[in-house]
């Protein structure tokens, strides 16, 4: 009895984080669609990227204190957030042929390592979740990671 109980909290608790990522794709999507409304049901990549805009916060939940960074753009919206001894990444965009191996690559080259990975996708739009291990020798900060991850997103456009 009681783990069938602890069975149904579990699935709820998942169906609560699933839901969570749905609200946040679609939040970002309103967002991408008043920077940049595109006049036809599919967008067309831009052909020069616009300079993505950084900023750099703190962010308080339930008292824990966690340093983030955000760094969005008309074609994807990057945040990165510390959390513990971890970094938790998202991506929010257009369904993209290629770019979640253009994302491993780069976080594989900048020798982070990929702890857990969630691939949500709504329409057109999908989300990236990673929780990447923060080892002692990295010398990137969360908003030079987030640039880094943006710049992937544009080399979709050349």
């Amino acid at each position: 009895m009681v783990g069938d109980q602890a069975s149904i909290i579990g699935g709820v608790i998942e169906f609560i984080k699933e839901m969570q990522q749905v609200l946040q794709s679609l939040e970002s999507k309103k967002r991408r669609r008043s920077i940049s409304p595109s006049p036809g049901p599919s967008p067309k990549p831009l052909l020069q990227p616009s300079t993505p805009q950084s900023e750099r916060s703190i962010v308080v939940h339930e008292n824990i204190k966690e340093l983030g960074a955000s760094c969005n753009s008309p074609v994807a919206d990057v945040e990165a957030k510390i959390s513990g001894s971890n970094v938790v990444l998202r991506t929010v965009s257009r369904r993209i042929p290629g770019q979640i191996v253009k994302i491993v690559n780069l976080l594989e080259n900048l020798s982070l390592e990929i702890l857990h990975l969630n691939i949500s996708s709504m329409e057109d739009t999908v989300l990236y979740s990673f929780v990447i291990k923060i080892g002692l020798e990295c010398q990137l900060s969360v908003e030079e990671l987030a640039i880094e991850v943006q710049k992937s997103f544009s080399l979709n456009l050349t």
